[in-house]
């Protein structure tokens, strides 16, 4: 079943209604929101796929594969409004099946082409009116309630553009965080950020009620780095090391997630000693494959494609082992994609959605 679950992740699904669904935006994909299993799972839309769903069940070239498909219903939230007429959908968007997602400053200091991040389309969601630049905290803890009122939301994640302060964004995400955990003390946050110049803004996330946090690298080789990330990229591992180190510190063993995506061209091998390393530091090492995403340079301009099956299953596999004889779930943080798990098939290997059925 996790065979099929990383081949959907890789090529997706033909799905004729996907009441939540997203384009666009800093990715990974343009992707359907679906139970696949009982498990949430966040499907690229692909009208070219194998897969396809009638009856509540997952078909591969028009044959059962066992396993159960169930949309995930449009949020109640999305029918509200702020009192100046802002639709609460482009605020906040619903992902999976109970986490209230927001990114709140929708423009990047490196979106230039020559620094942008080519898997990203950050902006693109601005440009098309479906969001707003910039989600004020009393916004968000207005969201956030009603969300967790209407529809049930377990978890909250932040993420943001890249400032240019020394802060990388840091402060507006805090006091956001801190709005919504006044406003709704029972709602784990995750923050995600680059690695800031002054790592005692990771504290004054912290101390704003943020409870685990992402620190998002994408890939441990430094070619690959400023190949596909060339203003990200100029970052030095070293920087990302020391903010690792330091958020474990302060936010815990496995509170502290970073994004890695199989596909950008970095060997399997050293990929998956890269992810050991992380694991060790307490790091849980979120391994997604690469899915091209409209409106980004590596869809537009270099014609990427999504990486082959076969070495994303053996990445995720090696990875997932790694993390179960470290006890290290993703189920276990308190908030965010580790924690969510729709967008990697991790889960079904490490241990996390036997602890999400569970639950």
């Amino acid at each position: 079943m996790t065979n099929t679950r990383v081949d959907v992740a890789i090529q997706g699904i033909r799905l004729l209604d996907a009441p939540v669904s997203r384009t666009g935006g800093a990715g990974p994909s343009d992707d359907g929101h679906v139970l696949l299993g009982g498990i949430g799972a966040a499907i690229p839309l692909n009208p070219r796929s194998p897969y396809s769903v009638r009856g509540g069940k997952l078909l591969l070239d028009g044959a059962d594969t066992g396993m159960g498909v169930e949309a995930v219903a449009r949020p109640r939230f999305y029918d509200l409004s702020t009192a100046d007429g802002i639709p609460y959908d482009k605020i906040a968007r619903l992902h999976s099946a109970n986490v209230l997602a927001t990114t709140v400053v929708q423009t990047c200091s490196r979106y230039a082409e020559d620094e942008r991040c080519r898997f990203c389309a950050i902006e693109d969601s601005l440009t098309s009116g479906a969001t707003i630049a910039v989600k004020t905290p009393a916004m968000l803890a207005e969201v956030a309630r009603a969300a967790y009122d209407l529809d049930g939301i377990t978890q909250v994640v932040m993420t943001t553009g890249t400032s240019r302060g020394r802060d990388r964004g840091a402060a507006h995400l805090a006091r956001c965080a801190r709005a919504i955990h006044e406003a709704v003390p029972e709602l784990p946050i995750q923050a995600q950020i680059e690695p800031p110049a002054d790592l005692s803004c990771l504290q004054d996330l912290y101390d704003a009620g943020v409870r685990s946090i992402g620190i998002h690298v994408e890939s441990l080789d430094d070619d690959v780095r400023r190949r596909w990330m060339p203003g990200k990229g100029s970052v030095p591992m070293a920087d990302y090391k020391a903010a690792w180190a330091e958020a474990v510190r302060i936010f815990g063993w496995n509170q502290v997630s970073t994004y890695i995506l199989v596909g950008l061209g970095e060997d399997p091998d050293e990929l998956v000693a890269g992810c050991e390393e992380l694991i060790a530091m307490g790091v849980y090492p979120f391994v997604v494959p690469f899915r091209p995403l409209a409106g980004t340079l590596a869809t537009e301009v270099d014609g990427a494609v999504a990486p082959p099956h076969d070495v994303v299953y053996d990445v995720t596999s090696q990875v997932a082992f790694a993390l179960r004889r470290a006890g290290m779930l993703g189920a276990d943080q308190a908030a965010g994609c580790a924690a969510c798990g729709a967008c990697s098939a991790l889960g079904g290997l490490d241990g996390s959605d036997e602890r999400r059925c569970a639950s």
